[in-house]
This record gives C-alpha cells, structure tokens and sequence, in this order.
C-alpha cells in the first residue's frame, strides 16, 4: 500500500514558509540593527558647540505622498501599477545640546524612508487573510520576501562569505616566501579587517593588518601588546612541554632579542607607520593602529590589548602546529566555514553607509546655519532626501556598498517555481572568469543544505546554487549572552589574569 506524502508536503510546506529567512532577517534589522547604527554613532558633534543626541529610531508604515501633499497608506499592488517605491518612513529622536545645556527633544523627525519588504512586520500586509490580501489586490500564495522600488520587483540575493571572526589555516603557492598562514577576517560593525599570522622558511613569524605597511615580527608586535618578557610570549602561544613547538617559538625570540620592551616596540611600530614625524606623533600613531585596526572584534581600547596578543599567540601556534605535521590546512569551501549574508544584513551594510551620509550632512548643515547667524532646529538641519536616494539607488541598480555589483535583481516572475527559486538562492562572490573546481564542487556539508541539482550551466555553475527544500537558519545569539554563560560555567576569559 502506498504512503500519500501530498498532505504532509503541504503541512510542511504551510509551517515552513518558502522565503521566512529573508522576512525574518529583515525584521532583525528593523526591530534591532537600525538602533544599533544609531547607537554607533550617539551624539553627532559639530565644530560650533551644537551638538545633537541621537535616541530611538523607530520604522513607519508604507505610504504615498500624493501630489496635494496628502499621505495615505500604499499597498504593493498599487505601488506596482504606479510605479511607485514601497517605502516607509524612519522616524528618530533627536535632542539638541547648547553649550552644554540640552534643549527640548523631538521624538519624531523624519530622516527619511526605509524600503519595506513584503509580508515584513512593518509591511501593510503582515497578518492579513488570504480574502483581506485578495481585497487589496493580492495573491494569497505570493511569498512576500521581496522589495517594490519604483514599481519593480527587486530580490537581495543571499551572499555566501567566509565566517568572519574565525580563523582560517592555509598554504600559499609552492614558490611562495611564506610557507603557512594563518588568517582571520576580524570584523566589528562594518569594518572588516584581514589579520594574518605568516610564517617563512626559515620559520620567523610575521604579521599583517590593515594600515600596517608591509609585516610585522609577532614577537615585537606581542611586546607592543604588553606581553614584555620571553617566558610570557612562549606561554601566550603554547602551555605546552613539545620540544618542536618550544623551538619554534625561541628561534623567533631569539632573532628578534635587540628589541625587549614594550615602548622600543612602540617605537619600531612607530618608525613603520609614521616614518620622519616626531617621536610623540610615531608613538601616538602607533597605537591608534594597533587598537583600530589590529583585530577590532576583540575591542578598541586599550585595555583590550592583552586580549589581542594572547588570540594572535593562538594563531601563531596555528602555523606552527601546521608547520609540523600537527595540523591539516582548513577546508574553505566546508560549510562551518561559510555566513550566509540575508537580506538583514546586506540592508543593514546599506543603512549603515547612508545613514553616515546623513551623519556629515546635518553637521554641515547646522555648522552652515551657525555662521550664518541662524538658530539651527533639528527638523531643519536633516536633508531626508539623502539617505532615502542613497537607499533607492543601490536597490534600484544593484551596486552595493563594498564595490559588489548584482546585489538587488529583478524578480524572476516567469512561473510560480521561478519566483521561490530566486528568492532562494545563494550566490558566491568568487570571480566567474577563474576555475575554482573546488568551490564549484559539491561539499558532502552541503547535504540538506544547497540544492545538489539546481545550478546554471555556463560561468555559473557551482557558484549559483540555491537552498534545498528543508534547509532551515540558525540566526545565531548574542555573544555577550554567550560570554556570560562560560564564565558561570568557570571558563576564565583571555587577558584577564
């Protein structure tokens, strides 16, 4: 007798919604992100003693400005025949500071419009009935999950990434001077950061981060960090007994003994990065480097640079470990090491850049209207119009923020299977004109994941892919929460003695 499974595809398919994973992330970044932007910035400071403190930002409702200068509230449909962008309204609390004395907040000033995805939270739609939707003009078995500006349908193509914040091993070409690295892509808001630990032939250690010109010695970098005598370096790499791994690390030492403490280290760092500057502008410069730009998921304080060495002395024993035969190299295309970047997130890169916008121009604006001999007033200060054309723009054409082009597609609406196909599918940034067999393969970590047979012929293949029927996020959890539990459970936190 055979097993009907038609009901229990539809039950499945009814509970798992096709394209959740787009609304879901975009809800994360209206109900969370966007005040985490706000909160990045805090207080806009101007030159002039008039400053504006930032508070709660809060999301509209999708309307229409008719010509009257009437506002009503914008379905898709209509928006579609129109040709209009489904945009809604972002609202924030601003409250001015005069020399030092804060004035009357304003809850409510508009800073510009936010596209709204279909069947998000803030979406006209979001909890209708299929004859409510039908009312409106819509089709109850439409997904939702996709963004209407200027009247087409456009798609945020999921990114596949490597994971940041997570090192990766790996052995350069065979002609290489370096031999293994070890490398980390550190990322803290929307700044990434390439940090490597790199070994040569003759097994020194190196390494490289942004703003660096050229490499440095791990071992002086480690005395830059705090970590001053011989016996701390060779613990902040490796508690261990292992003669080979103890060898290693003293030959570096060893090679590197004319610097010994922390400010000659400060000083070798200084001479790299402001070379024929005063010795208080090298020293000063220095630092700014190693706590902006020297592994900035770790912090940005000072306090945090302890932290720093011990995580660059983990890496170190990384490529040493693979030096010897401890430790295999890591495998890229493996699917724990790769982020799928949603629509939250690439939304949330946008917003970041073009809320920055706004940021520079309202200090001009109110530096502007100082000179002038104007009282500036938040509501006149904020040019709405920037952040909106930022916003529509990269949507309408596809060209993100970062140089990535082909972001933001027009909907594939050919058939119902060519619209859920679109609004699932996973896109590499790896170049189409190289080979990449490899990444183009299929990865036994991609079961239950990725489509096995849903790719394209041609340049594509292997790196279009799209989620299989089951595949279902994990949209991760706060670190601190998870810092909290270790340290109730006993886990000693790095840096901290």
């Amino acid at each position: 007798m055979g097993l009907n499974l038609r009901p229990l595809a539809i039950a499945f398919l009814k509970k798992r919604e096709l394209v959740r994973q787009h609304i879901d992330s975009f809800n994360d970044f209206v109900e969370n992100r966007l005040q985490s932007i706000v909160d990045e910035v805090g207080i806009i400071e101007t030159d002039v003693d008039y400053h504006i403190k930032l508070g709660k930002i809060r999301v509209g409702y999708p309307e229409v400005i008719e010509a009257d200068g009437s506002r009503k509230k914008l379905y898709p449909m209509e928006a579609r025949m129109r040709n209009l962008s489904y945009f809604a309204p972002i609202y924030l609390e601003m409250t001015p500071i005069r020399e030092g004395i804060e004035g009357e907040t304003d809850p409510n000033v508009p800073i510009g419009m936010l596209p709204v995805m279909l069947k998000s939270k803030v979406c006209n739609l979001y909890g209708l009935s299929d004859e409510e939707l039908m009312r409106v003009g819509e089709d109850p078995l439409d997904p939702g999950g996709y963004f209407i500006v200027n009247g087409s349908e456009r798609v945020l193509v999921t990114i596949e990434d490597l994971a940041p914040n997570k090192i990766i091993l790996e052995r350069p070409e065979r002609y290489s001077k370096i031999t293994e690295v070890a490398k980390v892509f550190s990322k803290r808001g929307g700044f990434r950061a390439l940090v490597t630990v790199e070994r040569d032939r003759e097994g020194l250690l190196y390494v490289t981060f942004p703003s660096l010109p050229g490499n440095i010695p791990l071992v002086i970098l480690m005395r830059a960090l705090g970590i001053e005598t011989d016996q701390d370096i060779v613990n902040a790499i490796a508690l261990t007994q292992d003669q080979e791994i103890l060898n290693e690390i003293l030959v570096n030492i060893e090679t590197f003994m004319d610097i010994r403490t922390k400010e000659q280290a400060m000083e070798y760092l200084g001479k790299k990065v402001a070379a024929g500057q005063l010795k208080e502008y090298r020293l000063k410069r220095a630092e700014q480097i190693i706590d902006k730009y020297l592994l900035p998921h770790l912090g940005t304080e000072k306090e945090d640079r302890i932290r720093k060495a011990k995580y660059l002395g983990r890496m170190a024993l990384r490529v040493i470990e693979l030096a010897l035969g401890k430790r295999d190299v890591d495998d890229k295309d493996h699917y724990a090491n790769k982020r799928l970047r949603l629509a939250g997130d690439l939304m949330e890169d946008l917003f970041r850049v073009a809320f920055y916008s706004l940021v520079r121009d309202i200090k001009y604006q109110v530096e502007r209207s100082v000179v002038r001999g104007r009282e500036p007033t938040v509501r006149n200060v904020v040019r709405s119009d920037i952040l909106t054309e930022r916003i529509r723009h990269a949507l309408a054409t596809g060209n993100w923020v970062g140089g990535r082009t082909g972001v933001s597609q027009l909907l594939d609406r050919t058939t119902y299977m060519s619209v859920v196909s679109h609004l699932r599918r996973v896109v590499s940034p790896l170049s189409r004109s190289q080979p990449h067999f490899e990444a183009r393969d299929l990865h036994p970590t991609q079961w239950g994941r990725i489509c096995p047979n849903e790719t394209p012929e041609g340049p594509n293949c292997g790196l279009v892919k799209n989620l299989a029927l089951a595949c279902k996020f994990s949209t991760g959890t706060s670190e601190e929460e998870v810092e909290k539990l270790l340290i109730e459970l006993g886990v000693r936190p790095i840096g901290r003695l």
